[in-house]
Protein backbone atom coordinates (compact mmCIF):
# COMPACT_ATOMS: atom_id res chain seq x y z
CA UNK A 1 0.00 0.00 0.00
CA UNK A 2 2.87 2.32 0.82
CA UNK A 3 4.42 1.68 -2.61
CA UNK A 4 1.13 2.58 -4.27
CA UNK A 5 0.97 5.90 -2.42
CA UNK A 6 4.58 6.67 -3.32
CA UNK A 7 3.90 5.83 -6.96
CA UNK A 8 0.82 8.07 -7.05
CA UNK A 9 2.74 10.84 -5.31
CA UNK A 10 5.58 10.57 -7.85
CA UNK A 11 3.11 10.72 -10.75
CA UNK A 12 1.46 13.82 -9.27
CA UNK A 13 4.87 15.48 -8.87
CA UNK A 14 5.78 14.61 -12.47
CA UNK A 15 2.48 16.03 -13.71
CA UNK A 16 2.94 19.24 -11.75
CA UNK A 17 6.48 19.68 -13.09
CA UNK A 18 5.27 19.16 -16.66
CA UNK A 19 2.43 21.63 -16.04
CA UNK A 20 4.80 24.25 -14.66
CA UNK A 21 7.11 23.84 -17.64
CA UNK A 22 4.23 24.23 -20.07
CA UNK A 23 3.00 27.37 -18.32
CA UNK A 24 6.50 28.87 -18.16
CA UNK A 25 7.35 28.29 -21.80
CA UNK A 26 7.01 31.25 -24.14
CA UNK A 27 7.22 29.29 -27.35
CA UNK A 28 4.42 29.25 -29.83
CA UNK A 29 2.30 31.89 -31.37
CA UNK A 30 -0.99 33.27 -30.18
CA UNK A 31 -4.20 33.02 -32.13
CA UNK A 32 -4.52 36.79 -32.32
CA UNK A 33 -1.09 37.15 -33.92
CA UNK A 34 -1.93 34.54 -36.54
CA UNK A 35 -5.31 36.12 -37.25
CA UNK A 36 -3.75 39.56 -37.73
CA UNK A 37 -1.12 38.16 -40.12
CA UNK A 38 -3.75 36.36 -42.16
CA UNK A 39 -5.97 39.44 -42.27
CA UNK A 40 -3.10 41.66 -43.41
CA UNK A 41 -2.11 39.22 -46.15
CA UNK A 42 -5.71 38.97 -47.38
CA UNK A 43 -6.10 42.76 -47.50
CA UNK A 44 -2.79 43.26 -49.32
CA UNK A 45 -3.67 40.50 -51.79
CA UNK A 46 -7.06 42.07 -52.46
CA UNK A 47 -5.47 45.46 -53.06
CA UNK A 48 -2.97 43.95 -55.50
CA UNK A 49 -5.71 42.13 -57.39
CA UNK A 50 -7.85 45.25 -57.55
CA UNK A 51 -4.90 47.25 -58.87
CA UNK A 52 -4.11 44.66 -61.53
CA UNK A 53 -7.77 44.46 -62.54
CA UNK A 54 -7.95 48.25 -62.91
CA UNK A 55 -4.67 48.32 -64.83
CA UNK A 56 -5.76 45.64 -67.28
CA UNK A 57 -9.24 47.13 -67.72
CA UNK A 58 -8.18 50.73 -68.31
CA UNK A 59 -4.71 50.60 -69.85
CA UNK A 60 -3.67 47.25 -71.26
CA UNK A 61 -6.81 45.82 -72.87
CA UNK A 62 -7.91 48.96 -74.82
CA UNK A 63 -4.38 49.43 -76.11
CA UNK A 64 -4.17 45.76 -77.04
CA UNK A 65 -7.52 45.92 -78.85
CA UNK A 66 -6.41 48.99 -80.79
CA UNK A 67 -3.13 47.37 -81.82
CA UNK A 68 -4.88 44.21 -82.98
CA UNK A 69 -7.35 46.25 -85.06
CA UNK A 70 -4.49 48.24 -86.60
CA UNK A 71 -2.58 45.06 -87.35
CA UNK A 72 -5.48 43.46 -89.25
CA UNK A 73 -6.73 46.64 -90.94
CA UNK A 74 -5.91 45.82 -94.58
CA UNK A 75 -8.29 48.38 -96.07
CA UNK A 76 -5.99 51.32 -95.80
Amino acid sequence: MKKLFEKVQNEIIKASIVGKNILRSNSGEGFVDSAVKILISVVIGALLLAGLYALFGDVILPTLKQRIQEMFNFAG
